[in-house]
């Protein structure tokens, strides 16, 4: 019967800013400096430290770093009449800087209070980090968070990719993409198993869906229409060295991006994005942007398969191509040494110049010279 619709409420309250996340080592002069901020401006903060044992000495810590707060410690293990005690004391205002767990992590609206920090913030979830930051920002004031970890190299490579995407999405009515991302990081249950790791971490959350809505269509009985992804070996070296971008997870990024793009236009955007990122980038880099331009053009042609034999670019078509059969035989008498075609849909390019930027180049010519008029008409609506 396949999965119910989502719909997705993601316009936010009138007047409701986004919350400032910043990602950061732990430092006493930045917890001060947060917190002061806070103070001068009326507000309130917490400060979540999700270890019962450690609570009172943080406690400590934080008189001496900030005096002037008056502080108030909340965590599941205290008396329920105390707990609400310190509960009112802090939504009355009597003290503004709650150092609690993560009983706050939902359900909680106190709109004076605008400043989050997260100790040892590597050691919680995607969900509860986005829970937790949602504790402020909750009026007109603008929220801010620091997420404070023990040092990048102390922390495993899931907790940077989780911190990563919640500082990158910001922005407000972002639950759902969140969500995806923590799905993709933790991989997903089976839907019909009692699993709790799947492996759609291992090819992508859209891709699973895809997948997904191709097998109930084929149950069904429906027409699936096949997807052809061109397989490219042109021979030309197209990557993203360590030494440009050093961080893997950034990489992969990129690489994701690039496979994702519909358009040249696409292309040019990540294009832009990683040279005002990373500042100029090596050849390699350029071949990777130059050959995802091709990319775009194989997809619209239905091409299998582009290849470089040494002498020649081999492009083999689907049956379903949409290439106009008069512009392969217009190309074939015109420059007969130069283009062939054979019976199994495959057009031969001869190459006089076999350099990188010549397999590029005659690659995309004569992909531009084959996409139908109707497509680019329709592009340009």
């Amino acid at each position: 019967m396949g999965i119910r619709d989502l719909s997705i409420i993601d316009t936010p309250p009138v007047d409701r800013l986004a919350v400032k996340t910043f990602v950061s080592r732990f430092s006493e002069e930045l917890i001060r400096e947060a917190v002061v901020r806070e103070l001068r401006r009326g507000g309130q903060i917490f400060f979540v430290h999700n270890r019962v044992q450690t609570i009172a000495k943080r406690a400590e810590l934080l008189a001496q770093l900030v005096p002037e707060a008056k502080i108030a410690v909340g965590h599941g293990q205290m008396d329920e009449h105390e707990l609400e005690k310190v509960m009112l004391g802090f939504m009355h205002g009597e003290t503004n800087l709650l150092l609690c767990t993560t009983i706050i992590e939902s359900g909680l609206d106190i709109p004076n209070a605008n400043t989050l920090i997260v100790d040892h913030a590597d050691k919680f979830g995607l969900s509860q980090l986005y829970q937790l930051r949602g504790r402020v920002g909750r009026s007109t004031q603008r929220g801010y968070a620091y997420l404070l970890i023990p040092g990048e190299a102390a922390i495993s490579s899931d907790a940077r990719e989780r911190l990563r995407v919640l500082q990158e999405i910001s922005e407000l009515g972002a639950g759902f993409r969140i969500a995806t991302h923590d799905m993709e990081i933790r991989g997903a249950g089976d839907m019909l198993g009692n699993r709790q790791s799947g492996t759609v971490t291992e090819i992508g959350f859209e891709l699973y869906n895809q997948m997904l809505e191709e097998t109930i269509a084929r149950m069904r009985g429906e027409e699936c229409v096949e997807r052809v992804e061109p397989e490219i070996n042109l021979k030309v070296p197209a990557f993203i060295p360590e030494a440009y971008v050093k961080d893997a997870g950034q990489r992969l990024v990129i690489y994701k991006k690039l496979t994702q793009a519909e358009s040249e236009e696409d292309v040019l955007d990540v294009q832009n994005e990683v040279l005002d990122r990373f500042g100029k980038y090596p050849l390699a880099t350029s071949y990777l942007f130059e050959i995802m331009k091709l990319r775009v053009l194989l997809k619209k042609l239905i091409v299998r398969q582009i290849d470089f034999d040494g002498h020649a670019v081999i492009i083999s078509f689907h049956p379903r191509t949409p290439a106009p059969p008069d512009t392969i035989i217009g190309m074939m008498r015109g420059e007969p040494k130069k283009y062939q075609f054979t019976p199994d849909y495959k057009l031969v390019c001869t190459l006089k110049d076999t350099s990188f930027e010549g397999i590029l180049e005659i690659a995309k010519s004569v992909l531009q010279r084959l996409v139908p008029v109707e497509v680019v008409v329709a592009e340009g609506k």
